[in-house]
């Protein structure tokens, strides 16, 4: 149960980091962005090493900086997907995904669930595609190229989970501290070889760096999770992210919360409390 209530909450940073960073890319190109939001999310994390403590062996360097790398490869393959669209068609596929492969994996290691459990995760896996669907998501057909960057985004976001999961138990933050400070440089070096490219506007400088901090918060509840329970149940629980983000847009910005968006929360309520009884 503990690990569930974890999951949530790393789902609903999660979404609330991705609405913020959203915003923020409005106003300026989206590694101006990033690039206050990153150093703001390893400033939580370094923060966070006398209270949760570190351990750097090995095993935890190898899979924290595997992490960072997919964390900066699911980046520029997330917005470019983005970019391409329709985002209500590739936005679902990206979280599935995600969702799907630590399934899997977790599985595979051996992870068994109750009976509860196995209508859950199915039913979880079905509201992660209905809360990202907004209006119009079967209107639009994507392009080859684009459904293959959305794969490829999903898949790169369910390695850095996957990666964390991995770390050694007992490494405290050293995973999450190492993967910032790869995905970090990776992204600083990116803007540094576009720098022609990314424009004069300001960022958003409180609104990026509110993004980094939720999005350390919820990469440090997903490690906890995923140390206290089964991968396949936290990553699930974990990908309804995008719930955040819709309730958000519908608080602050009145954006309408779509038919199949409602569905899916409720989808997404029923399967929670299925797997929380498993």
């Amino acid at each position: 149960m503990i690990a569930l209530l974890l999951a949530l909450g790393s789902s609903l940073a999660y979404g609330c980091a991705d609405f913020l960073g959203g915003l923020g890319a409005r106003k300026a190109h989206v590694l101006r962005t990033v690039m206050i939001a990153a150093p703001a999310s390893l400033a939580v994390e370094l923060l966070l090493w006398p209270v949760l403590g570190a351990s750097f062996s090995p095993a935890t360097l190898g899979w924290g900086a595997a992490s960072g790398v997919a964390s900066a490869t699911a980046f520029a393959l997330l917005y470019r997907t983005l970019a391409i669209g329709p985002m209500n068609v590739l936005s679902p596929v990206t979280a599935l995904v995600s969702a799907a492969l630590p399934v899997g994996v977790g599985l595979l290691q051996g992870e068994h669930l109750a009976a509860a459990g196995l209508v859950g995760l199915p039913l979880a896996l079905v509201a992660v595609v209905l809360v990202s669907a907004g209006h119009g998501a079967g209107s639009a057909r994507p392009s080859r190229a684009a459904l293959l960057l959305a794969l490829g985004a999903g898949a790169a976001i369910a390695l850095q989970l996957i990666c964390l999961h991995q770390a050694p138990s007992d490494s405290g933050v050293a995973p999450l501290i190492v993967g910032r400070a790869v995905s970090s440089a990776v992204t600083l070096a990116a803007a540094g070889l576009m720098h022609r490219k990314l424009g004069s506007e300001r960022p958003a400088y409180a609104m990026s760096a509110a993004a980094g901090v939720l999005d350390s918060v919820a990469n440090l509840l997903f490690l906890l999770a995923a140390r206290g329970g089964d991968l396949a149940v936290v990553a699930v629980i974990t990908a309804l992210y995008p719930a955040g983000t819709v309730l958000l847009a519908r608080g602050v910005l009145a954006e309408r919360i779509h038919g199949s968006q409602l569905v899916g929360l409720g989808t997404a309520a029923i399967a929670v409390s299925l797997l929380a009884l498993a």
